[in-house]
């Protein structure tokens, strides 16, 4: 039984971070990432669960029945747009499938958690990803503009300099007037950008468009290796 569980998920863990890294690579390249590597993923896990359900006793069924909530929870997120591109949303979705209980693989991850492992890997990529609002807010100091809440968010460009770059805009003219707009509802901003100069705007707030499969990468190679950063952050200080 151990040793079962030993390769399923040695096996997920390879098979997550060949994806993964392969899906940062097509991200920072291109801010896309194929449909078919969420495809892959969530076959693979699949497979994987039903082998464990058949081959290994005791197995606690709240994480299984966790998945859906997983999903669900994700495209809430990405409804309301709080994930910034479905393949972010894809992708959390499929690992839900792939690592719906803690992987135990010899003596890690080094702190074990009550939460699904799901959720784990959310939380150390989120965690992670907290590095770019903070080092904005730190360029936005040096170069002093700090106007919330665009300093943790982007930074000041020439419009001229913005249009084939990988960035959104964090402002729109409504009424004549220049609003902060926290994500666009079109990715296509060319007639955002043309506004802007029929008004004689020259520099406006934007934020680059992050890829977030570099911070998932880590975040889910940090969870099979430490565990769930955040609930031993509040074990320290609680």
């Amino acid at each position: 039984m151990i040793e079962i569980n030993l390769y399923l998920n040695v096996t997920r863990l390879i098979a997550g971070s060949l994806i993964l890294l392969y899906a940062s690579y097509t991200d920072l390249k291109t801010r896309k990432a194929s449909n078919l590597l969420w495809i892959i993923l969530g076959i693979i896990g699949v497979v994987l669960l039903i082998i464990q359900l058949i081959f290994v006793e005791s197995i606690n069924l709240f994480y299984i029945y966790f998945i859906p909530v997983m999903i669900l929870f994700v495209y809430v997120l990405f409804h309301y747009r709080l994930l910034f591109g479905g393949a972010d949303a894809k992708a959390l979705m499929s690992l839900a499938i792939l690592v719906p209980l803690e992987p135990i693989i010899f003596l890690f991850p080094i702190f074990s958690s009550i939460m699904p492992f799901s959720w784990i890997i959310f939380s150390n990529s989120i965690i992670i990803f907290l590095i770019f609002p903070i080092s904005l807010f730190f360029y936005n100091l040096y170069k002093k503009n700090l106007q919330l809440p665009f300093c943790f968010l982007g930074y000041i460009s020439d419009i001229n300099h913005v249009k084939d770059r990988y960035v959104w805009p964090l402002e729109k003219i409504v009424d004549g007037k220049r609003k902060f707009s926290y994500m666009p509802k079109d990715f296509d901003n060319t007639d955002q950008y043309k506004v802007f100069e029929k008004l004689g705007i020259k520099k406006i707030w934007v934020t680059p468009k992050i890829p977030f499969m570099i911070p998932l990468l880590l975040g889910f190679i940090i969870s099979f290796i430490i565990g769930d950063v955040l609930f031993l952050f509040i074990g320290k200080f609680i």
